[in-house]
This record gives structure tokens, C-alpha cells and sequence, in this order.
């Protein structure tokens, strides 16, 4: 074996001269400073060295594909454009409005209904008395609606029109006086007597029974005292404190005990005084008391002078 050649443990001679590139031999470079393809080619599995550029960055090459990728990758990752929001129309937002207004209301009657004392400390005794009142109340009120279009079907009934409007206007006039106290009356009804157990009652608790009366369906009323002539109740009626105790009723001076003539139904009407936390609870709070007494036919004969109006006038 010559001194060339060395042995490498596999059998075959390694040459120790200089290596000879094994693949295909190079183009040499035309350029007279160009360097040596040896020298400047990379050893196998060393990852190529990036040459730094003029002002120490990256080559002007790879800032040009890094831009370009990070503009790509920005277009991309862009949202879509919103769609314009389409303006609501004027029904739209009055349609809001109105929904908003019935939801408060609704809110509000709920929490006036759920917080109201008196109705939550009622008996189921009492509940079904005020149930009662208001069915006897919607009951009446159909009961008008339907006379007063059987009066209208009448008075358009062509040849008996004429028969049937006077008819309807001597009726008219009749209840009209019961209302204003001119005509006396009758019907089944209720007497109601208040009395203060020793002391004076005053006006204002007179005048809530009253109203009460006309709230239950109270058609015609009257009210006497120990002392006095009875006085007709009407709308213009009022009530005042006398002097030392007693009652004044339309100028009429009156003591007590009380008692009050009313027409209408008996049972809707004294319902309506002993509701709790009422009329009759006040009295008897007070240290007075009320009874009731059922009449089949109740007179109210006392009578009120006729009202001269001195400013309304009618409309034609």
C-alpha cells in the first residue's frame, strides 16, 4: 500500500490527496472576481448562512416577500363590510311606544292590585260579597244598554216612531224627576240606621254611606233624623257639622240617630256598606253602629225644589 492511501476499516483504501467532487462538474463562472464554487457551496446538512443587507436587516429580497405575505394574511383576516342598518320607519317606533306604555300600565296596575291591604286581609266571606256587588253591577249596566237600544230600534220604527218617542220622552221625564227629587218613589230597597253610641257622627261618614248607596246602584235616597223633617238626597245635596253636634243637610238642621231610605237592591247595597275597611267598619270603629233592615217596597217621599240653573244651558 502506498503512502497516498490510508486504511478506513472497510477494506478499500481512502485516497489522502486532495477530494475531487463526485457529482457533475460545474459551469465555471465567466466573471474574473468571481469566487470559487468549492469555497462558497454549503457542506451537506448545514443550513444556509443569510447574507445581511445594506443596512444590516434582511436581504431586500426576503423584506419584499415578508410585506407581500403579511399583506395577504391582513386582506384575508378583514371582516366583511357591516350592511347598512336599515332606519325604522315612523309605525315601527309608534308601535314601540305603545307596547312600551301597556307593559308600564300593566306593571303598575299589578303592583297596585298585589299591594293593596284590603283586599289581602279580606274573607273569602267578604271577597264573595264584592264579587257579588260587581256581578249585580255589570248586570245592571247590560240591562240599561239594552232598553236604551230597544228605545233607539222603537223611535226608528218609521210610522210608530212618533207614538213611541212620546212614550219614551214621558218615561224619560219621570226618571229624570225621581233623579233631581221633584217626583216621589218607590221599589224594593234597604233603611239603613246610624247611630254614634253617645257621641255626634260627623258629616263626612254621612256622606261616604251616601255614596256608597249611589255607587251600589242606589236609585232615589232619602234621610231623617230625631230631630227635623226628612231631606231628599240628590247630587247637589250637601252635608256639613252642626253647631254642638248634629247635621246639616241642604240647610236643614238634623240629630242624630240617622236613618236612611234608599231604593235600589237590597243586597248589592249592603254589601257595599260592609265591605271591610268601609262605611259601617268606620261607625263601628268609631263607637257607633249600623244596621240594615230589607224593605219589599220602600217610600221616599220627601221632595226637593226644583233646581233654576243660572249658567248651563243645553246644547243644540
Amino acid at each position: 500500500m502506498s503512502d497516498e492511501q490510508s486504511d478506513t476499516g472497510t477494506g478499500w483504501p481512502e485516497p489522502t490527496g486532495p477530494s475531487r467532487p463526485t457529482g457533475p462538474a460545474a459551469e465555471p463562472d465567466p466573471r474574473p472576481d468571481a469566487p470559487d464554487p468549492d469555497e462558497t457551496a454549503p457542506l451537506r446538512g448545514e443550513p444556509r448562512r443569510e447574507e445581511p443587507g445594506p443596512d444590516g436587516g434582511r436581504p431586500d429580497g426576503d423584506e419584499a416577500t415578508v410585506d407581500l405575505t403579511r399583506q395577504a394574511t391582513a386582506g384575508d383576516a378583514a371582516p366583511p363590510a357591516a350592511p347598512a342598518r336599515k332606519r325604522m320607519s315612523s309605525a315601527s317606533v309608534m308601535i314601540a311606544v305603545l307596547l312600551a306604555l301597556l307593559g308600564f300600565t300593566l306593571v303598575v296596575q299589578l303592583k297596585t292590585t298585589s299591594t293593596d291591604p284590603t283586599l289581602s286581609a279580606a274573607r273569602q266571606e267578604d271577597l264573595v260579597r264584592i264579587l257579588s256587588d260587581l256581578d249585580a253591577r255589570e248586570n245592571r249596566l247590560r240591562q240599561d244598554i239594552a232598553e236604551l237600544e230597544e228605545s233607539q230600534r222603537q223611535l226608528a220604527s218609521g210610522a210608530q216612531g212618533r207614538e213611541a218617542a212620546l212614550e219614551e220622552a214621558a218615561r224619560r221625564a219621570d226618571e229624570l224627576g225621581i233623579l233631581a227629587g221633584t217626583l216621589p218613589a218607590t221599589g224594593p230597597g234597604l233603611t239603613v240606621r246610624i247611630s254614634g253610641g253617645g257621641k255626634s257622627i260627623p258629616a263626612s261618614r254621612i256622606l261616604d254611606a251616601v255614596q256608597e248607596l249611589r255607587g251600589a246602584g242606589a236609585e232615589a235616597m232619602q234621610i231623617s233624623g230625631g230631630v227635623g223633617s226628612p231631606a231628599r238626597i240628590i247630587a247637589s245635596t250637601y252635608f256639613l257639622d252642626g253647631e254642638g253636634g248634629g247635621l246639616v243637610v241642604d240647610g236643614r238642621r238634623m240629630t242624630g240617630p240617622y236613618s236612611i231610605t234608599v231604593i235600589g237592591d237590597p243586597a248589592t247595597m249592603r254589601t257595599a256598606l260592609n265591605i271591610p275597611g268601609g262605611v259601617a267598619a268606620s261607625i263601628r270603629g268609631d263607637g257607633g253602629n249600623v244596621s240594615f233592615e230589607d224593605r219589599e217596597v220602600a217610600e221616599v217621599s220627601a221632595l226637593h225644589e226644583p233646581i233654576t240653573l243660572e249658567h248651563a244651558r243645553p246644547v243644540s
